[in-house]
């Protein structure tokens, strides 16, 4: 067995998964499983210790590795787990030397290698070669978050806003479609915050024309969960560049605003409903995507039917909704709580107006000619990022694809030709 990588939660952990895995081969480690872990919900977590009782029964003897943002949060809880060898933070989890095999058979007090992520002040580029078994890759452009929203945890798992320098960035685009990638997605913990930390007055806007100018080969751009209310005009300058793909997902929250004050989040209603209005005038397809929490505390039916409405208001396609999981040390755990069963129908009853949405926007392309990128034998994702199957599409192919009918899942559709790229 070599190295075998287990990852939750986020975009940027898959792409950080495949830098610790290149990094932990590069220090000769092998015969181990790396646990790339996530802290967003008490479930997240619950489900890491989960994985690390059953790596343990599967790989007997091999060394389990623990990291990621619940590594870093908790780092105590997982080191008391007998069946973890060594709990690496997230400072430290891309770093080859963190995986020497001479770290390991250290006393139990030192088996939990977790430094103070508050104190870093730089993220490093790391080029790797692709993503295993996938046709899109993520490049992470940004690290950790300087803002405290009530309800979260992250940036004490991931430390302060940092930027990948523009120039690593394009480099590293430019290698993953050397290699043969159709599709790049941009990715960061609130990449919408990168720049002001580098020279030259860097906005995640001009590095997406900087991506999208010096990559010319480049066929298709995503841009992952953005916070719309740091949105610069760049960006709104770059939608209009049709590598751009036309779907972005807002981390909005809630619909309310006496609920996103407390948050404390950056943005009310109508702010949100502005950003989606001026992109929608650069883009008219412009698709949208969204993260709303169910069941925050002090939220009231009415409040509730304030983020239920924002669905349709707005023309959401794509909803994450989750019910509000307390976590321990944030703000919001000290609030007075709303009933588990209560977030639970009401995130159920989010899902429900996104899946409506959804499926209008499936029935309003039949008979479209639609660009696929095929992910894996006969399925793919359109650039609006509706799945689509395609009987006899090979993975990685570009494919003009007509729309012909609809399922569960998304689209259904016959390949006509190769796109052009």
């Amino acid at each position: 067995m070599a190295v075998e990588t287990l990852t939750f939660g986020c975009r940027l952990n898959a792409y950080e998964s495949e830098v610790m895995k290149a990094e932990a081969e590069k220090a000769g480690l092998d015969n181990a499983v790396i646990i790339n872990t996530c802290a967003v919900t008490a479930e997240a977590v619950r489900q890491a210790k989960q994985a690390v009782r059953k790596a343990r029964r599967d790989h007997p003897q091999a060394r389990i590795i623990v990291t990621g943002c619940a590594a870093q949060t908790e780092a105590r809880s997982f080191g008391d787990m007998e069946e973890v060898d060594l709990v690496i933070g997230n400072a430290d989890k891309l770093k080859a030397e963190s995986y020497e095999p001479m770290v390991f058979g250290t006393p139990l007090n030192d088996k939990v290698q977790v430094n103070d992520i508050m104190s870093v002040r730089e993220t490093a580029g790391h080029l790797i070669e692709g993503m295993d078994g996938r046709t899109r890759a993520f490049v992470q452009v940004q690290n950790g978050c300087d803002h405290r929203c009530t309800f979260c945890i992250i940036p004490f798992g991931r430390g302060p806003s940092r930027s990948v320098p523009m120039g690593l960035v394009v480099e590293q685009v430019r290698k993953l479609v050397g290699n043969g990638y159709a599709e790049v997605v941009l990715t960061g913990v609130d990449i919408t915050s990168y720049g002001p930390d580098l020279p030259g007055g860097s906005t995640l806007g001009k590095l997406t024309q900087a991506i999208l100018r010096h990559v010319p080969d480049l066929p298709r751009l995503r841009i992952s969960s953005i916070d719309s209310i740091e949105a610069d005009p760049a960006l709104y300058d770059a939608v209009s560049d049709e590598r751009l793909m036309p779907h972005l997902h807002l981390s909005l929250q809630s619909g309310d605003d006496l609920i996103l004050k407390r948050m404390k989040r950056r943005h009310l209603r109508d702010d949100a409903l502005a950003v989606v209005e001026k992109l929608r005038q650069r883009r008219p397809d412009m698709v949208f995507g969204a993260d709303i929490i169910a069941g925050f505390p002090t939220e009231t039916d009415a409040m509730f039917e304030n983020s239920l409405s924002f669905i349709a208001e707005a023309g959401l396609t794509y909803i994450h909704a989750f019910p509000y999981s307390p976590r321990p040390g944030t703000p919001a755990a000290r609030m007075p709580q709303v009933g588990r069963g209560i977030a639970r129908q009401r995130a159920a009853l989010l899902r429900e107006a996104g899946d409506r949405q959804f499926e209008a926007l499936c029935r309003s392309r039949l008979g479209a000619s639609e660009n696929v990128l095929v992910e894996r034998a006969g399925l793919g994702r359109t650039e609006h990022f509706i799945p689509v199957r395609v009987p006899g599409a090979e993975a990685g192919n570009l494919l003009r694809v007509h729309i012909t009918g609809t399922d569960r899942d998304g689209l259904i559709g016959d390949a006509l030709h190769v796109a052009a790229a």
